[in-house]
């Protein structure tokens, strides 16, 4: 089977045992060989060979679904004939630029300052950071302190932005961070919009948005014991965190208080943004404009590493050589971001987005009557299904893994997030089509109504 041969993806196939004998011949090796902190093959057992749009097939033939699609990466899925081709181009041209200036490159920011709202376009300057979303965050937080002279950071319970040590910081999983002694310093965490598991237990009907009075209120005690911080870092849908789109009101009321206050607010667009929640940021959904936008993941649509900051000229204070990443320059990356953006607006991936997320808010709807089932949510294609359990509405992990492993068994890839790893996560290609989102979600309903039927996993 090659990538090639069409009729060789025509649906999810899984046959036998997972992991097949060639793919645990791999896994074992990889277990003896690399490091302990793997993480997508010990819930995953599966060796990849090859992928084709929204799938991919193991070395024992099995076909998936892949709706990780790289952990959000995968933009257009797995080797879009048009990336793959400006990708080739590149490639007998130049591949490694450092911060140079190149016709491809230029291009590229071009591009990227074009899929901002019109009033951003003039203000924003672009800086290219290292490979990852992580050194964008480190990028951000950096630029901020550089340019306001504070030195601390307000983040939000619940937040993923990486694990570089900076990022890592300011990310909310404890048990990440356990083993690092003396983090990053003048880090302070407050309650973000989940009102489904609110950290103050008030209810959505009465609180008035109080995790933003909270905030407020902490900023303005001159007892509070937070200094004036050099930024505010918020992500506009958690993603690690359990795939919560903030409330708007919450977002809207952050967005003026930092105004007031003369803090820049940073946004973590590197899993949201690109077009992954029906705009090309989340953040033009709610009605802000943000000081720095932080971009990664789905930048050239096909997985070749590129990460940037999009700020507001007033912060752009660095002296020459103040933040430097030797991969800053991966003109193949530029190339397909160039293509990507082009194939976004002429093919209506966005509006594909849109569609296709309300098909899965309705297929997840079958699963309303599911005592197990907490809530179903998601933003464009970026959905969870939160398990707990109904007696007392804890967390239900090990009913989350069961599902997940079933609906590998039956052909369909998905991720856990969340407290305790209890939602189960889809991120499928923008451009998926109708057929493969709706026997995806069979996949997914069948597993999670046959896991909650005995729970015990």
């Amino acid at each position: 089977m090659t990538a090639t041969d069409v009729t060789a993806w025509n649906g999810p196939r899984v046959h036998g045992d997972l992991p097949g004998p060639r793919s645990a011949e791999l896994l074992a090796r990889q277990r003896h060989r690399e490091s302990n902190a793997r993480t997508y093959p010990r819930r995953l057992p599966i060796a990849l060979a090859e992928g084709n749009g929204p799938w991919v097939r193991d070395l024992d033939g099995n076909v998936f679904i892949d709706f990780l699609a790289g952990a959000g990466v995968l933009s257009l899925g797995h080797g879009h004939p048009d990336l793959v081709a400006a990708v080739t181009r590149q490639a007998a041209r130049l591949t490694h630029g450092l911060d140079f200036p190149t016709p491809v490159k230029d291009a590229f920011v071009e591009a990227q300052l074009s899929m901002l709202p019109a009033a951003l376009r003039d203000r924003m300057k672009v800086h290219l950071c290292g490979p990852t979303g992580a050194n964008a965050v480190d990028a951000a937080v950096k630029l901020c302190k550089t340019a306001t002279g504070r030195g601390e950071v307000i983040a939000f319970q619940g937040a993923f932005h990486g694990s570089s040590h900076a990022a890592m910081a300011l990310t909310g999983l404890v048990a990440q961070k356990q083993p690092v002694p003396n983090g990053m310093p003048g880090v302070h965490f407050f309650p973000y919009s989940y009102c489904g598991r609110c950290p103050l237990a008030l209810s959505p009907d009465s609180c008035e948005t109080n995790c933003v009075a909270f905030l407020e209120r902490s900023l303005r005690d001159g007892n509070g014991g937070v200094s004036l911080p050099a930024a505010v870092v918020l992500e506009l849908v958690q993603g690690e965190g359990g795939v919560i789109p903030a409330r708007r009101e919450f977002v809207t009321r952050v967005r003026e208080l930092t105004r007031e206050l003369d803090i820049p607010l940073v946004v973590d667009e590197v899993q949201t943004g690109c077009g992954r929640t029906g705009s090309w940021f989340a953040f033009e959904q709610y009605g802000i404009e943000p000081d720095v936008i932080v971009a990664s993941k789905a930048l050239s649509g096909i997985g070749t590493p590129v990460a940037l900051i999009l700020y507001d000229r007033r912060l752009d204070v660095w002296a020459p050589g103040a933040h430097t990443g030797t991969f800053r320059g991966n003109q193949l990356a530029f190339a397909a971001g160039v293509e990507t953006v082009r194939i976004v607006r002429e093919e209506g991936v966005l509006g594909n987005v849109r569609a296709r997320g309300a098909q899965i808010e309705r297929r997840l709807a079958e699963l309303d009557g599911c005592r197990w089932v907490r809530q179903s949510r998601g933003l464009g294609l970026m959905w969870g299904v939160e398990l707990a359990d109904p007696r007392d509405g804890r967390p239900a992990p090990e009913l989350a893994r069961a599902v997940q492993s079933h609906a590998l068994r039956h052909g369909l890839i998905t991720e856990l997030g969340g407290r305790e790893d209890c939602v189960v996560r889809m991120l499928p290609p923008l451009n998926v089509s109708a057929e493969v989102v709706d026997t995806a979600c069979s996949i997914l309903v069948a597993a999670i109504e046959k896991s909650c039927a005995s729970p015990a996993g």
